[in-house]
């Protein structure tokens, strides 16, 4: 079985178990605000090759927008700070999660390099 908890908001016992199932977890701009340390910690420890970010615009924009209507390019802070929490370069969580998204939805096609 696999799956992806979408917009993952929730402490280490849930993402344990959802890990355990084989799901993936999907890390929005929630994880940037203040008092989602808990959530942080989750993002540290989640194994790489389960992890995913998305915007989930319109809603839950990321600091520094948060209050405003989320746009899919503020996805950037919220990979930035994951990359961050992973001591990972940007583009190294980019590569991985986008990895991560082909193997999880394996009908969707990579696309071709021009």
């Amino acid at each position: 079985m696999t799956g992806v908890i979408h917009c993952f908001s929730s402490g280490p016992q849930l993402a344990e178990k959802a890990l355990e199932l084989g799901f993936f977890l999907s890390f929005s701009g929630i994880v940037t605000f203040k008092k989602a340390e808990e959530l942080r910690t989750v993002a540290r420890s989640v194994p790489l090759d389960r992890m995913l970010v998305e915007t989930d615009a319109p809603y839950l924009a990321p600091m520094p927008h948060r209050g405003k209507r989320n746009e899919p390019a503020f996805v950037v802070h919220t990979a930035s700070l994951l990359a961050e929490l992973r001591g990972l370069a940007p583009s190294e969580l980019a590569q991985l999660t986008t990895d991560n998204f082909f193997r999880l939805f394996a009908k969707a096609r990579k696309p071709v390099p021009a």
